[in-house]
């Protein structure tokens, strides 16, 4: 992304002002498709919240299908925009909701519920009677985290499905349940999709010690996933008949299209390559999306003011959760304010070059959760905006 002509192109518009690299973009998808290998990507809309760019992507060659992450936005998907195949990501337990997807014969035969557990199953019940709705799709979550002797749980916290044997068990629940089809399951591998294993720093900093270990644990974990993952898929197979199995995440593509049990990867953060993702060895996604704050004070030399900013991304509070000022180089947070909620201030080299009006570039630390702070995104191509499109937020839809 070329800073100065992002900025030439947006210079009538007022800030804050969201920018979607076309270029960058397009460089992404081909990356992603490039290291999928041939297996589909299903497209993790919570990474996007634009509607239009999830339709675009998905009329591409080597995309299919939408992993959501609200079963509102499921139903949103499948019936206003026509997606045939759309995937929770999560287990919900709304109960209107429920309803309202197992009384729609079109959202029912698209979205996919995920459940790991009895419990999802009784809840559906619960909200839509088996007798009076039609029949709801469901998948398997099954755990992808690595148990290491001696280091216990290595992953996120999600399913309790992990043994082939406790697969199984709920597949058998599954197929025995009136109303209930099972046709997936889902496995997502976020110690090795979602953790970066090239952060910079020297000796001192200990980073190329820790990278080695992030490595090593990633390889035992993705070989005991292969194994367990194909097996308990192998198990399930002889229970229900599948018609798809999703793993992976953007960190993962490679090594998890190496599963031959998985059927499509998921793929989100990639398309629009928030700073969180410049950490991999594996692949760099060019920088598609930022967004631009103006500067409303200078309350000191070698210090500027914008308005807004505190576009924190969700996870573990820490300093890579916080927005990075790119442009103009040369600027960094004040330590004690950090990004604020109505103002940042932002102390350097490049603050006395900046007038009143004048904006400064950020990229976020994730991708999608930047189209929760806008109504519309604009477009950019080679120096000159060519359209602005609606995010989520824009077309009236708060999901999370």
């Amino acid at each position: 992304m070329s800073w100065a002509s992002i900025d030439r192109a947006t210079a009538d518009l007022d800030g804050p002002v969201v920018v979607l690299d076309r270029t960058a973009l397009e460089a992404n998808i081909a990356d992603l498709r490039r290291r999928a290998a041939g297996v589909p990507i299903r497209v993790a809309s919570k990474s996007i919240r634009v509607r239009s760019v999830i339709d675009d992507i998905l009329g591409r060659t080597g995309f299919a299908g939408v992993l959501a992450y609200d079963i509102d936005e499921a139903i949103w998907l499948a019936t206003a925009s026509g997606i045939t195949d759309v995937l929770m990501g999560y287990p919900t337990a709304r109960r209107a909701s429920i309803a309202a997807l197992a009384a729609d014969e079109v959202a029912a035969a698209r979205v996919t519920l995920l459940v790991d557990s009895v419990d999802h199953l009784d809840l559906i019940d619960a909200a839509a009677p088996p007798g009076r709705r039609n029949p709801v799709r469901v998948a398997i979550d099954l755990d992808a985290s690595l148990r290491a002797p001696g280091l216990g749980h290595i992953g996120v916290l999600r399913s309790p499905v992990h043994t082939v044997s406790e697969a199984t068990t709920l597949a058998r629940a599954i197929v025995d349940r009136p109303g209930v089809d099972l046709v997936g399951v889902m496995s997502y591998e976020a110690q090795v999709a979602g953790v970066g294993d090239a952060i910079s720093g020297g000796l001192r900093s200990g980073a190329p010690m820790r990278n080695r270990m992030i490595r090593t644990m990633q390889s035992a974990s993705m070989t005991e996933l292969r194994r367990r993952r194909g097996a308990a898929v192998a198990a399930i197979r002889q229970i229900a008949d599948l018609e798809f199995v999703n793993g992976g995440g953007t960190g993962s593509l490679e090594a998890t299209a190496a599963d031959h049990s998985v059927t499509d990867i998921a793929a989100g953060s990639g398309f629009f390559g928030g700073h969180l993702f410049d950490n991999y060895s594996r692949f760099q996604p060019s920088p598609a999306l930022a967004f631009g704050l103006q500067v409303v004070r200078r309350p000191t030399p070698g210090v500027v003011t914008c308005h807004g900013g505190g576009w924190i991304a969700s996870g573990p509070p820490a300093s890579d959760r916080l927005p990075r000022p790119v442009w103009p180089e040369g600027l960094a947070y004040e330590p004690r304010e950090a990004a604020g909620e109505v103002q940042t201030p932002l102390r350097g080299s490049a603050a006395d070059r900046l007038s009143i009006g004048d904006r400064v570039w950020f990229r976020h630390t994730k991708s999608g959760e930047t189209s929760e702070h806008t109504a519309e995104i604009v477009i950019v191509d080679d120096g000159t905006v060519v359209d602005s499109v609606p995010t989520y937020r824009g077309e009236g839809q708060c999901f999370l």
